[in-house]
């Protein structure tokens, strides 16, 4: 498996129990047995794809882990719907479900980043007994709302956000596809950029500078196939809502499940404010903060991010450690 040539991974298409056709990379260790082999699902955000765990997959199948990582719904050679509805938490849940119930596992650890951690948080509510930890990065953990707040009032109050009321402006889609390598620049920016989109406006005014340079990389090659899907995730917030009221989720994640979180401490949307919050309803957290690394930490700190979830995963009968920093 070499980071840098994708073909070098073990490839899959299949279609779900749920109707969806899903494409994901699956490697399996030496000496595999499916009743003490764990899995590892791992699962990614905005804008990425499968190689956004380029760095981590090999390290983890040679510690003795199978680990599978989709393109999620939207991204790469997965199903691309063009409704938002279809974007829903609680049906990205019920896929990644039915694609460990396709590769015969029944208990799996999550990981997930950006976008993929808020899913990996939510699959802990609507399948609480499918995971054997969990593990989330750069965004923490927030709970199911009783009270629904359009992107433009949480953006009022967390200014930070303030991109997202970009994003789920359905214009956005043509805006961004039309200068989508100049937008992955942004987007992947290194975290002592002096460029900041997060604020609401900052992003539009951009991506209207002609003059901006910007680079084609692999993620963007596989973007061109279309913005719609991945900006779906931020025109969920209504459907997500009332799902989860409906259903009635409970706020606090199950008692026993071990749960790490992983983040940047140059990353302008981990907030100290929630990840303090998030504590409260996560019984046994651990908190690792990376210092100086900025959102993408897969790729800026691709080896602390590797070692740190093998040691975890080792060491998850010790005494849990509230908070590290390296």
């Amino acid at each position: 498996m070499d980071p840098q040539d994708p073909t070098t991974f073990s490839h899959k298409i299949e279609r779900l129990s749920t109707g969806r056709t899903y494409h994901f990379v699956d490697q399996i260790p030496d000496n595999y047995d499916p009743k003490r082999t764990p899995t590892l699902l791992c699962v990614h955000g905005f804008p990425d794809l499968w190689y956004g765990w380029r760095y981590q997959i090999s390290p983890w199948v040679r510690k003795g882990s199978r680990v599978v990582v989709p393109d999620m719904l939207g991204y790469g050679a997965t199903d691309k719907p063009q409704d938002s509805s279809e974007y829903s938490t609680k049906k990205l849940c019920a896929d990644l479900a039915a694609l460990l119930d396709l590769l015969g596992v029944r208990k799996a650890i999550l990981v997930g980043h950006d976008w993929g951690s808020f899913t990996v948080g939510r699959f802990a509510l609507w399948h609480p007994h499918r995971l054997l930890a969990l593990i989330m990065m750069s965004v923490p953990y927030t709970p199911p709302s009783k009270v629904y707040y359009p992107i433009q009032e949480v953006a009022r109050r967390a200014p930070n956000l303030g991109y997202q009321v970009y994003f789920a402006d359905k214009r956005s889609t043509a805006e961004i596809e039309q200068h989508l390598t100049q937008f992955m620049s942004y987007v992947f920016r290194p975290p002592f950029s002096a460029i900041d989109y997060t604020r609401e406006g900052a992003l539009a005014k951009l991506l209207s500078n002609k003059e901006a340079k910007s680079t084609t990389t692999i993620l963007t090659k596989k973007l061109n196939g279309g913005m719609q899907g991945p900006l779906n995730y931020y025109r969920t917030s209504k459907y997500r809502h009332d799902e989860e009221l409906e259903s009635q989720l409970p706020s606090n994640l199950r008692a026993d499940l071990p749960v790490l979180f992983l983040w940047g401490t140059k990353d302008a949307t981990a907030t100290p404010f929630v990840m303090e919050k998030a504590g409260k309803f996560i019984p046994r957290l651990q908190q690792i903060a990376l210092q100086d690394r900025g959102h993408w930490i897969m790729v800026e700190a691709k080896e602390d991010v590797t070692n740190q979830v093998i040691i975890w995963l080792e060491g998850l009968t010790a005494e849990p450690k509230p908070h590290t920093k390296l």
